[in-house]
Order: structure tokens, then sequence, then C-alpha cells
């Protein structure tokens, strides 16, 4: 029933191959939809959101969909109002992962360390303030390469004490203690980067119970595109959000994966095995973007690649 009484319509999977809709209705626990180039996961991510909100007892805060950029946030979020109405999506969170972030931190300022209106800083603002931290006789390159490691300590939830600890030549021990005094400097400007926005989130669910049963219990069902992608502090991100209702659906291929210079891991397809035994696996392998020639070609390319999944 919807506000004024009146019984929602259902959606129906018409117009999709068996794999798709298979995909869309299964919501008793985790999935991993595995996807090709043009297989229709848009289309199924929306129509599994849509399928959720009318067919089942699900308020559209209890959903949270993420994906990498803002624009396939936009389009994703467009294509659901489309198919249910922009009323029925009040409260539906369609975001990228660090928009996701950015909300826990809003949520919980205080607790999380911050005051209100804190700063975004950029590459180029992550740049300047290591410079300030004394390093101005160090030249732009060598700069770039310690905000770069410290970005992959982030990614990989190492923290500055940990950075230290394995630090593995002169370097890196620099960079190590350098970013020691950059996260001070950091907090000092009521200030954030972009790493932070996944970073500081896991380790403030981690930290606080009370917080991260709020987080759990919200997350009814999560769905996450381009899985391939995702780097050690998503996959924790996940993780922890997923925990009390175990019902989320990851999709993606890792002949896709185009992150792997910022952390992306795509053997976190791999891993969904193994932290969850009943994980559904569903293939999505007819195409319906490219000719035949084209696939053959593609195919022929990627032939030899190491494959997580066949």
């Amino acid at each position: 029933m919807n506000s004024s009484g009146r019984p929602q319509k259902p959606v129906t999977t018409q117009g999709l191959n068996q794999q798709q809709s298979e995909a869309v209705q299964y919501t008793d626990g985790p999935s991993l939809v595995l996807a090709g180039a043009g297989s229709g996961k848009t289309m199924v991510i929306t129509k599994k959101i849509a399928w959720l909100l009318k067919n089942l007892d699900y308020s559209p805060r209890q959903i949270t969909a993420v994906t990498f950029t803002n624009k396939a946030a936009r389009e994703m979020d467009s294509r659901v109002r489309k198919l249910i109405g922009p009323e029925s999506c009040r409260g539906l969170r369609i975001c990228t992962f660090h928009r996701l972030g950015l909300d826990i931190l809003n949520a919980d300022l205080t607790t999380a360390g911050f005051r209100k209106g804190f700063s975004i800083f950029d590459g180029e603002d992550s740049l300047k303030l290591l410079g300030d931290l004394g390093l101005k006789d160090i030249d732009s390159d060598q700069l770039a390469i310690g905000r770069d490691l410290i970005s992959q300590w982030k990614n990989q939830l190492v923290d500055p004490q940990q950075a230290l600890s394995i630090a593995a030549d002169d370097a890196e021990y620099r960079a190590a203690k350098l970013y020691e005094r950059y996260q001070e400097a950091l907090k000092t400007y009521n200030a954030v980067d972009f790493d932070d926005l996944i970073y500081l989130p896991v380790i403030l669910l981690r930290e606080d119970a009370e917080i991260r049963n709020k987080w759990q219990l919200r997350m009814r069902h999560l769905l996450i595109d381009e899985y391939q992608d995702t780097n050690q502090a998503q996959y924790e991100l996940v993780k922890t959000l997923v925990h009390y209702h175990q019902k989320f659906t990851a999709v993606g291929d890792d002949d896709q994966s185009i992150y792997a210079w910022r952390g992306a891991r795509p053997e976190n397809l791999v891993d969904l095995s193994r932290d969850y035994p009943e994980l559904k696996v569903i293939r999505l392998e007819q195409n319906y973007r490219s000719t035949s020639r084209i696939l053959k070609c593609a195919n022929h390319v990627i032939k030899n690649n190491s494959h997580l999944f066949d």
C-alpha cells in the first residue's frame, strides 16, 4: 500500500532474460552478478531497486546503491525515478562510495572528531599541505610520490603507526613519518582528503558500536556497481555495513577493472565467496551492445587474462 492507501502496482521482469530476471528477484541473501560489458547490468540494478520497493516491504531509506562516478549515480537514480516515480524514491540513497562515506561522517561529526563545515582537500590541496609541513626543499615529483604512498596506505586501511612499522626503505619511512604529521594537520584544519572519505568511516564504524549498529540496521539491502574496482577500504566498508542483514547485490566483471592505479582489487570478487559461503553467483552472458564480430575480437583480446571467474 502507498501513503494514500491504494495498493502499489508491482514491478515485473518483463523484457529481461532469464539470468537478468533471476538477479532482480533474488533477495534472500548475498549475491554476485558477473556482468560483462553490454549485458544490461545497470538495468538489472535499477530494476532490482524497484523490485525491492514495489514488490517487497522495503522502504527507500533501507536501500543504498553505490557506484564510482557521479555520472553513473545520476543515471541510475534517473532510471529508477522513471521506473517507479519520484515519490516512491524519497529517502532512497544512490551515490558514489565517497558520497556515502561523507554522509556517514556528517551524521556523527563530533564522534568522528570534526566540526561542522569541515573541508575536503583535493590532490592539489594535499600537495600544498605536505609542502607546508617543512618539505618545500623536495621537488614536486618526490612530494607527489609521498602523497601517493599515503593514499595507498589509507586505501589499505594502514594507519600512520602501522605505516612506520612496515616501511621497506628510507623513502617509505620518511613518507610514513610525514603521514603522521599530515593527519594531525588535516585535523587542525578541520579537513579530510579524498581517501579519508572511505578510510575514516571504516575506522569510525569499527570503533563505535552504537554508530555501527545504526548504519547496519539501516542497510537492509546494499547494491554495489563495478565491484571489481573496489579497494580494500571499500571492501571493508561494504562488509561492515551489510553485517547485520547479510543482503547485498555486488555487480562486477574482473575483465573491466580500471582503477588498479588507486588500489582496486579485482580479487575482492573472490573474497566475497570466502566471506559469504552462501553467496549466489549469477552470470549475465548475453551481450546487447555489440555485433558478433566485435565480441569475437574482444574475447580474443581478453582470453589470456588471468580470470577470477570463467
